[in-house]
């Protein structure tokens, strides 16, 4: 008896509720999605104007990390801090705009670009991901982004690992696509979110709260139950990042309606940079 009821909560806590908004979820199934725009890390960086106009130039949609500067400027970037990408050390949440423009990406003439200079890059019907950093001031993030899409016509999505973003979303703005993000997080080592946290996000047991219209899972964390009965019994529409090989992108094609990829060029894509 108990086990059955164990089973009827666990399944109620990462039911995501029933969408409406599939038929605008369309847009995203047709094409591939570049991951922080169409780069390579060498002569393109991720997350640049130029992966950027890259993207639209072939014809592809994308996904782009948002985070907001110490003077409340909403900039483009994946990073927490500026280590990798810019060899800093420094943050993009201690810093202004003014003071990030000075360091250059991967040591090209590109900069880490306001989300609205990108905003004007990308075409109207290209599809867009929006994913909100976990970073602090999140659901001010959250808030001043959707402000800012408000004034562009273009066909957007809106996710986060945070199920506080997706949850405000949800209760604030109910009209826009939102999805949860998720992966294995137990085996991720480098992540110091307390243990209970990231078994309860790792298992989507917020999506009752949340209800998401997607879910994006990391492709090789593909057989996490929680993710399996979304796809398969609850019909969710689903995102696999980050798609890296042929092989990852046939499995993607079993159990999600879009890929996001880096790291290699899919054989249906022609690049034209």
């Amino acid at each position: 008896m108990w086990i059955l009821i164990i089973v009827i909560i666990y399944l109620f806590a990462i039911w995501p509720g029933f969408s409406n908004k599939k038929e605008r979820m369309r847009p995203f199934e047709q094409v591939f999605l570049t991951h922080r725009g169409f780069y390579d890390n060498i002569t393109v960086p991720e997350n640049s104007l130029k992966a950027f106009r890259r993207t639209v130039s072939s014809g592809l949609g994308t996904e782009l990390d948002v985070q907001m500067t110490k003077d409340g400027k909403l900039v483009v970037f994946h990073d927490h801090d500026l280590k990798r990408i810019c060899n800093a050390d420094k943050t993009v949440g201690e810093c202004t705009y003014e003071e990030l423009k000075q360091y250059p990406l991967l040591d090209t003439e590109e900069r880490i670009p306001l989300f609205s200079e990108v905003l004007e890059i990308l075409r109207p019907d290209t599809p867009l991901i929006v994913e909100i950093k976990p970073e602090k001031n999140v659901i001010e993030t959250t808030e001043e982004t959707v402000k800012l899409l408000s004034r562009y016509e273009r066909t957007y999505a809106m996710e986060s690992f945070d199920p506080r973003v997706v949850r405000y979303l949800y209760k604030n703005h109910p009209d826009i696509i939102r999805g949860q993000l998720s992966y294995n997080m137990l085996k991720d080592k480098e992540n110091r979110t307390p243990w209970i946290l990231r078994f309860l996000m790792t298992n989507l047991l917020g999506n009752f709260l949340t209800h998401p219209d997607f879910i994006a899972y990391h492709v090789h964390s593909r057989y996490n139950p929680s993710f399996l009965i979304c796809s398969r019994l609850y019909r969710t529409e689903c995102v696999a990042w980050t798609v890296k090989s042929e092989d990852d992108l046939a499995y993607a094609r079993k159990y999600c309606q879009q890929v996001i990829f880096d790291s290699f060029v899919p054989s249906e894509i022609t690049v034209r940079d």
